[in-house]
């Protein structure tokens, strides 16, 4: 059996065929030597192109971008140096120009002649931003804020912008800046300059200082602020600085911290303030805040974005101490104030410089330069009632919600124990709602609304003197009160004017006085009637008394003058009767009051008692136009007649019955009011 053929004939004699061998390479592949040649012209344009790009070709563009960022035009009209070959670039803009937003004009709000900023490369691409250096050579800045509030430094569509915040900067300098700031909403304007750089020789080395100084509404402004070396900053660290501010007589002293450098919404430390007035610190704050005597205060602070807050406030005004807490929240642009505060020791004339007055006598007194002034002309013009004019369009800029206790006061020879109130401030409308004065028995309360929305301010007034005792409020000087009794009064008034004076010179309502019983020294209650027998016990200095069944004195005021209605004291021996007027737009007045004496008197002098003069010193006297005509007829009398005639026109006129209290004290209203002071 023969084996299948495998090969073919011939085949087992040839060798077998071997591979042909690879050639060595003598480079890249095709691919390969394109890539190259692509990178290589690559490299080849930017080297060229760096030889001779000129970086002010992206002026243009530049400006552009910050415009629109910026939401204003923006132009560079010098040059752009760029130094890019670092792990620090750094550029500096020449001839940069900032305008100002369409409403303000066309004058630019900034020109900075010379800007350079240097970034770190590596913390940028970790995503932080930490500037080495920020460097302005002769800034001139011009800030605007209109009286709608519209501020030309805000530079978002949002009107109530977040607090600003900075990277941190190593090396922050200014160099102969210009600033001017106008305010027509707080009526501030300020010119002066403005310079910062670390000391790196003498006192205070390694510190960054930033300095302004200028003028404020006319008066010297400085402003010194201090902080650590500015190339040790960490973002995660608090930095540490000092503000010196003063203004005029206004001095802020501050030392705080920067939780997160440089977020200027997160701060915290101490202030102490100092000055003549707390409402001169408008033009720093914004804060409506009311006339005082000289202050000193410190609190420690803290703010949190749009909220600042003071606690542990502790300091005096005038001769009174005061402490508490408060808070400013501002996040909608409208500041909004709440305050705690208290004294142990109210002197009440430091509470008089709210209504823009000051003591009658000076001295012994805590009193700012303007308060003596004030004083010196009510003495001069022998006047009460102020004519401060308050700032009515202040009080439209902010609300607030604020209690205040003094736990003492000192009223002189008025016998208040302590004194409360709430007030708060609603969009230009004040409601005092309420204050409260205890005596030692009674107290004085009532409700103050002052509408502040027109040009003219509104004032409505509803004071009341409840459950009080007359002895307590008028002592007598001798120990021996004249008269003794309870007391209860209320004024019911509504008023215009920006003064007190003006409010007083406007007034319309009522004023009621109401005795509804006690005692009267009897020598006081004979001389309302002018008879021998009064004066007997008056110069004898006698202390017996008689009872007083009531008394009412009910004023209705109609543009300033209090007209006497019912004027009626009703004693034992005498009921008088009386007309008159008080004048509160000169500060007069004019009462004559009658008696009839109950009983027959054998002399009696019609001569009825008068109170006139000035509310400051009224003159007390008697009117004896009548007791001359009644010496006439005497002496004529006796001439003719006989000697014993004399006596006839002194003899008594038909007696007196007992007045009606209870219609007289309904009628005035003094019913109403005691019915709601005993509620």
């Amino acid at each position: 059996m023969q084996k299948p053929l495998t090969t073919l004939p011939g085949e087992e004699s040839r060798a077998p065929e071997q591979p042909p061998a690879r050639r060595p390479s003598s480079g890249f592949s095709p691919r390969a030597r394109w890539i190259s040649a692509i990178v290589g012209a690559i490299v080849l344009a930017v080297v060229i192109f760096l030889l001779l790009f000129q970086w002010n070709w992206l002026r243009g563009p530049l400006a552009n971008a910050i415009s629109h960022r910026l939401h204003r035009p923006v132009s560079i009209t010098g040059n752009l140096e760029v130094h890019p070959w670092s792990w620090s670039p750094r550029a500096t803009v020449n001839g940069l120009v900032i305008g100002n937003p369409a409403w303000n004009g066309p004058a630019p709000m900034a020109r900075l002649p010379r800007l350079t900023v240097q970034v770190k490369i590596w913390p940028l691409l970790r995503g932080r931003v930490i500037l080495p250096l920020v460097e302005a050579d002769a800034p001139d800045v011009s800030l605007v804020r209109d009286a709608s509030g519209r501020a030309n430094w805000n530079f978002s569509n949002n009107p109530h912008p977040k607090p600003l915040k900075l990277p941190p900067i190593n090396h922050f300098i200014i160099a102969d800046g210009q600033l001017r700031f106008s305010d027509a909403r707080r009526k501030m304007n300020f010119v002066g300059t403005v310079s910062s750089n670390e000391r790196v020789v003498g006192a205070g080395r390694g510190t960054f200082h930033l300095e302004g100084k200028g003028v404020l509404n006319s008066a010297p402004f400085t402003a010194v602020i201090t902080g650590g070396p500015l190339a040790n900053v960490d973002p995660n660290r608090p930095y540490p600085f000092d503000a010196h501010i003063q203004a005029g007589a206004t001095r802020v002293a501050i030392a705080g911290n920067i939780a997160h450098p440089f977020d200027f919404g997160r701060l915290s430390g101490k202030v102490q303030l100092s000055g003549p007035d707390l409402s001169d610190l408008y033009h720093l704050t914004g804060l409506t805040l009311p006339n005082t005597p000289p202050y000193d205060l410190a609190a420690g602070f803290g703010r949190s974005g749009a909220v600042y807050a003071f606690q542990r406030l502790h300091g005096r005004l005038g001769d009174s101490d005061l402490a508490g807490s408060l808070s400013v929240d501002d996040s909608t642009g409208r500041p909004f104030l709440r305050a705690q505060l208290a004294s142990r020791r109210l002197r009440l004339v430091d509470l008089y410089a709210v209504l823009g007055g000051a003591p009658k006598h000076v001295a012994g007194h805590t009193l700012s330069p303007m308060q003596k002034i004030v004083s010196a002309k009510l003495n001069a013009e022998h006047r009460l009632l102020p004519n401060t004019h308050l700032d009515v369009s202040r009080m439209r800029g902010m609300d607030a919600r604020v209690a205040y206790r003094a736990e003492s006061v000192d009223a002189g020879h008025a016998p208040i124990r302590s004194l409360t109130l709430k007030a708060s401030l609603d969009h230009g409308v004040l409601n005092v709602d309420p204050v409260t004065m205890t005596l030692p028995q009674g107290a004085f309360t009532g409700i103050i609304r002052l509408d502040a929305r027109r040009a003219v301010p509104t004032e409505v007034m509803d004071l009341r003197l409840s459950g009080a005792r007359v002895e307590n409020l008028f002592p007598g000087k001798t120990g021996f009160p004249p008269v003794e009794g309870g007391l209860y009064a209320r004024a019911r008034l509504t008023s215009t004017g920006d003064s007190v004076r003006a409010a007083a010179a406007n007034a319309n309502g009522s004023f009621t006085v109401v005795i509804p019983g006690g005692e009267m020294r009897k020598a006081f209650a004979e001389l309302l009637g002018i008879n021998g027998k009064g004066l007997l016990l008056l110069l004898g200095k006698s202390q017996s008394e008689t009872p007083i069944r009531c008394a009412v004195a009910d004023f209705h005021a109609s543009n300033g003058i209090l007209n006497a209605q019912r004027l009626v004291i009703d004693t034992d021996p005498v009921l008088s009767t009386g007309t008159g007027w008080i004048d509160l737009r000169d500060e007069t007045l004019n009462l004559r009051l009658a008696g009839k004496p109950k009983r027959f008197q054998l002399l009696r002098l019609m001569a009825p008692i008068t109170v006139k003069g000035s509310l400051q010193a009224p003159r007390f006297g008697a009117d004896v136009g009548k007791a001359i005509g009644q010496l006439a007829v005497g002496g004529l009398l006796a001439a003719v007649v006989s000697p014993l005639a004399l006596m006839l026109p002194f003899v008594s006129p038909p007696l007196a019955h007992n007045a009606d209290c209870s219609a007289l004290m309904a009628e005035s209203g003094g019913g109403g009011a005691m019915a709601r002071a005993k509620r």
